[in-house]
Order: structure tokens, then C-alpha cells, then sequence
């Protein structure tokens, strides 16, 4: 699995998640990659996830609000137009059919593809 960021300054972190997130696991990969992807858009900034439950329960939104000066947007239910990273996953999806042979290859095509 792979977690990562945008914003209108570009795209930031792109991390390989081992196994299956769950609340735990995401809050430990915002933990490790939120700050550093903050520092390089050097501006003000909205977060947005969407209603996924490991997004919206109640350790990670605890986890969240723990974090000083983070403005959260909220999303409708079922709504994932309105979601952009859904988009650019999509992209990444079409990008990365060049047949990786592992995991490892997997994760480089998608980071090629991610970072421009």
C-alpha cells in the first residue's frame, strides 16, 4: 500500500505502507511524514482525507487535533470526486502497468510517476 500528499506547490511524501493500514498505522505515517511534507509547501494549507474509517476514528482524529494549527476539511460521504488525490491515484494507477516484477520495482515506478 502506498500513502501520500499533494498540495498546489506539488506533490510530497509517497510512502510504501508494509502490510494493511489501519488507524494505528496511519496515524504512525502521518507521525513520520506530515511535518516534512508541511515544511516544503511553505504556505498555509487545508488536510483532507476522506471518510475512510481509519481517517475518521476517533485515535486519529484525537491524533489530529493534537497537531497544532491543522484546518481540517471535511468530505461528504461517498463523494470521491471531490477528493483530488483520487484523481492522481488514478493517474498512478494507469502509469504504473509497465509489469513490475516485485515490490520493490512496484514502488519505483509509482514514485516515478508520482514525482514529476
Amino acid at each position: 500500500m502506498l500513502w501520500g500528499c499533494f498540495s498546489s506547490a506539488g506533490t510530497q511524501a509517497l510512502v510504501r505502507v508494509e502490510g494493511i493500514m489501519n488507524s494505528s498505522k496511519y496515524q504512525a505515517v502521518l507521525a513520520q511524514n506530515f511535518q516534512a511534507s508541511v515544511r516544503k509547501m511553505k504556505r498555509k494549507f487545508t488536510f483532507q482525507h476522506d471518510n475512510n474509517p481509519k481517517h475518521t476514528s476517533k485515535s486519529t482524529k484525537a491524533w489530529i487535533l493534537h497537531q497544532k494549527k491543522i484546518h481540517v476539511l471535511e468530505l461528504p460521504s461517498q463523494k470521491p470526486d471531490l477528493n483530488p488525490i483520487e484523481h492522481l491515484w488514478g493517474d498512478l494507477k494507469r502509469a504504473v502497468h509497465r509489469c513490475p516484477r516485485n515490490l520493490t520495482d512496484l514502488e519505483r515506478f509509482c514514485k516515478e510517476d508520482f514525482y514529476p
